[in-house]
């Protein structure tokens, strides 16, 4: 298996990124709840992102600097992505969630991943406040189309692949892989999930048994 691709928000980072952007505009209990309804796959994805995007109209830019500024990468998580690329693994981020964020993450880091697929929030004509909009590839697109793009683009199976997720709109990507890693996932998930693991040590210890690294 050559290709790793992982989920962001509550997996590769314990942040949740619409939640710290909702918290400079006094929305983010509103957000917690959309996000975990659509989570637990009780809403649609696409529904539930244009929800919180709309609850962000407004937003000055240097706010939402700010609370991309926030967002963290979980425990373990840089070592672990380093030590996919040292050992010539594609690693991916197939994310719901926003590029600047995930970005500066992994900045912060001082890592970096071979692709990154994922949302964003526009600004207005001025540049200057969220519009309350959402745009990209994956708010009606799904990830098992974004994972077998991938794989395609490297020259591998999806059976050569892994991917590792915690909610609904990961399911399309974890039912196509090869190796399903579930991160303590949601309850509708995890039986879709080959191995349940609870740390980065955890995805860590499921690639070495599954001989993606050594």
């Amino acid at each position: 298996m050559t290709v790793v691709a992982f989920d962001f928000d509550g997996t590769l980072s314990d942040s949740e990124m619409t939640v710290l952007l909702g918290e400079r505009i006094d929305v983010a209990d509103e957000m917690a709840d959309i996000t975990e309804r659509a989570m637990n796959d009780e809403i649609g994805y696409a529904e539930s992102l244009r929800s919180r995007a709309a609850l962000l109209e407004g937003l000055p830019k240097a706010e939402v600097t700010a609370a991309y500024d926030e967002v963290r990468l979980r425990d373990g998580a840089a070592d672990l992505l380093e030590t996919l690329s040292d050992a010539g693994v594609t690693t991916a981020i197939l994310t719901g969630g926003f590029e600047r964020g995930v970005q500066a993450a992994l900045e912060r880091e001082g890592v970096t991943v071979d692709h990154i697929v994922s949302n964003r929030l526009p600004f207005d004509s001025d540049g200057e406040a969220l519009t309350g909009d959402a745009e990209g590839p994956l708010i009606e697109g799904t990830k098992d189309d974004a994972l077998e793009d991938l794989a395609t683009a490297v020259g591998v199976t999806l059976e050569e692949t892994v991917a590792v997720g915690d909610g609904a709109n990961d399911l399309p990507m974890l039912r196509v892989a090869g190796l399903a890693i579930g991160f303590e996932p949601k309850p509708a998930v995890e039986p879709h999930c080959d191995v349940v693991v609870t740390s980065m040590a955890g995805v860590r210890d499921e690639l070495e048994r599954a001989g993606v690294l050594k």
